[in-house]
């Protein structure tokens, strides 16, 4: 079964094609390839598992194909991984319609997007997300980039996808830790704007935990359905869309501290979405019903709820550097309820003091 998804962003619009068995239809890829030249970019994780899946069909339809395989981890989302990037497409003579093809998480899609945006001043792309949480956010909705050492995907552009191919199989192959890290991004939806969505979370948790075909086509469809929803109504973050940052404010920094890779992306979204959900209840925005939920529904995906004792000037400078700041105050997403957030700076000062004292 394959369903599609539209993202409507007028000219810059694309499709989300989500079923099983979708890397092997070579014919919908050729679809998209302005010239018979492709660059596939992935990582020495994935590559063993699916390169040649992609690759060869490709190749026996007469498409020139540049494979570049990265190393694997958040800690190579930087400058020197993009040129490595770089020096490849320009090695091959990619031209600016040769299509670089992202096969990979979250860390490959926002490479190679950001690649794509950059060189030759813009070539298109295809995003082929191979995890949960890259399959649920990361490739969808054009946000690209790579990590500066000072802060999370502080280097970036705004550049979309000619077509997002999520192929539910690819998630067998994925650790227990990944799927979890990915079911955090499929909770944030149900937090910010789907209570239906959250219920139903609630009730289907072990079947997705145990990748039950239907149950993980459905989730990805709803995620990506509420994606596709607020990127069509805000593609630049100037409002809404910042919404889809709830408990990245602090997990970035949870992420930056820690060094990147030792949590990963979605379990440092899980603790910091613990911590926007405690401030939330100590200023009386959330009820104590509604953060017991929140806290069950992430002990039962195994993701952690005891974000790290990094201390509150720790985290208030590394939470300073969040792209949300604006006039030199930290904007934060707060609970208002299962299913409604808010952006916003007028937080309780000290709420939020004693709340990144909590942990020590």
């Amino acid at each position: 079964m394959k369903q599609i998804l539209n993202v409507a962003l007028a000219e810059r619009s694309y499709p989300i094609h989500i079923g099983t068995g979708l890397l092997n239809e070579t014919e919908l890829l050729l679809k998209y390839l302005k010239q018979k030249h492709v660059a596939i970019v992935t990582n020495t994780t994935v590559a063993p598992l699916y390169l040649e899946k992609i690759s060869k069909p490709l190749r026996d339809a007469g498409v020139q194909v540049v494979e570049i395989i990265l190393p694997d981890g958040e800690q190579h989302k930087n400058s020197e991984t993009l040129n490595t990037i770089y020096d490849a497409l320009i090695s091959a003579r990619c031209e600016r319609n040769t299509t670089l093809i992202a096969l990979g998480g979250g860390v490959i899609g926002d490479l190679t997007g950001y690649a794509a945006a950059t060189y030759l001043r813009g070539v298109p792309f295809i995003q082929i997300p191979t995890t949960l949480l890259s399959q649920v956010d990361s490739s969808v909705g054009g946000k690209t980039g790579i990590n500066h050492p000072q802060g999370k995907n502080m280097i970036g552009a705004f550049y979309q996808p000619k077509l997002v191919l999520i192929d539910i199989d690819t998630l067998h192959t994925l650790p227990q830790r990944e799927l979890s890290a990915g079911i955090a991004e499929v909770i944030k939806y149900g937090l910010i704007r789907d209570a239906v969505f959250f219920d139903w979370l609630e009730s289907n948790m072990p079947k997705l935990m145990a990748l039950d075909s239907a149950v993980i086509s459905e989730a990805v469809y709803r995620s990506c359905q509420n994606k596709a929803d607020v990127v069509a109504a805000d593609e630049r973050e100037a409002g809404e869309r910042a919404l889809l940052n709830l408990g990245h404010t602090f997990g970035h920094a949870i992420e930056n501290a820690m060094g990147y890779g030792v949590w990963l992306h979605g379990e440092a979204v899980a603790a910091g979405t613990i911590m926007a959900a405690e401030l939330s209840l100590r200023m009386g925005w959330l009820q104590t019903k509604d953060m017991q939920r929140i806290k069950a529904i992430f002990e039962s995906s195994k993701l952690p709820q005891t974000p790290p004792a990094l201390g509150v000037e720790k985290y208030l400078e590394l939470m300073g550097l969040d792209k949300k700041v604006q006039d030199g105050k930290i904007r934060l997403i707060l609970q208002k309820g299962i299913g409604s957030a808010v952006i916003t700076s007028q937080y309780d000062a000290e709420a939020l003091q004693l709340t990144l004292a909590a942990y020590h």
